[in-house]
């Protein structure tokens, strides 16, 4: 657990820099630039990837159970990585809905996602893997919304084309993941 704690730490912390620590953020740009900036992100954001899969392993090796779940919560999980993965398509995707409302639908994506992960799973690593991401992903997502406020940001109107791409593609996107890639990345068939 320790590994998949410190994967956690590093992937979660590259990517809550902006939320904690703007300045020393806007001061290290200026310093290393923009592309080295985005290396030493990069970098760190790998690492803490990596350490997160590892862990996660390990951690699945010596299950400690917290809760048992329904059955069909797994069914719901399901419905809700489904409307994950349509959400993360829309941050892509130019000119849809979704994002014209939200503006941050990446960041809605991993709370279902993760959400949804909580409902079906009650290991301890599942719950410490799921709600580190649904924990950060809740502040991120209020932070960005009150920066977009307060810096006026409004996003790309909406279109028909748009929103029919976003949801095609995710849902192609989930059914591959949900039906091939799944058991063979993560070793567990979803229902």
């Amino acid at each position: 657990m320790p590994i998949l704690v410190l994967g956690l730490l590093i992937f979660l912390g590259a990517h809550s820099v902006r939320i904690f620590a703007d300045g020393w953020r806007t001061r290290m740009i200026a310093r290393l630039g923009m592309n080295g900036w985005k290396a030493l992100y990069a970098l760190a954001s790998i690492v803490g990837f990596v350490l997160i899969v590892w862990g996660f392993g390990l951690a699945r090796q010596q299950p400690v159970l917290l809760y048992a779940p329904p059955l069909r919560l797994k069914y719901v999980n399901a419905l809700l990585t489904l409307v994950a993965f349509v959400l993360v398509v829309a941050t892509y995707v130019p000119r849809n809905h979704v994002k014209a409302a939200i503006g941050h639908p990446m960041l809605a994506g991993v709370k279902v996602w993760a959400f949804g992960h909580l409902l079906a799973t009650g290991f301890l690593h599942d719950v410490v893997l799921f709600g580190a991401f649904l924990l950060w992903a809740g502040v991120n997502f209020v932070v960005s919304r009150r920066r977009d406020r307060l810096a006026g940001t409004h996003y790309a109107a909406g279109t028909l084309v748009g929103d029919a791409l976003a949801l095609a593609i995710g849902i192609v996107a989930w059914a591959v993941f949900a039906f091939w890639l799944h058991a063979r990345w993560i070793g567990v068939n979803p229902p």
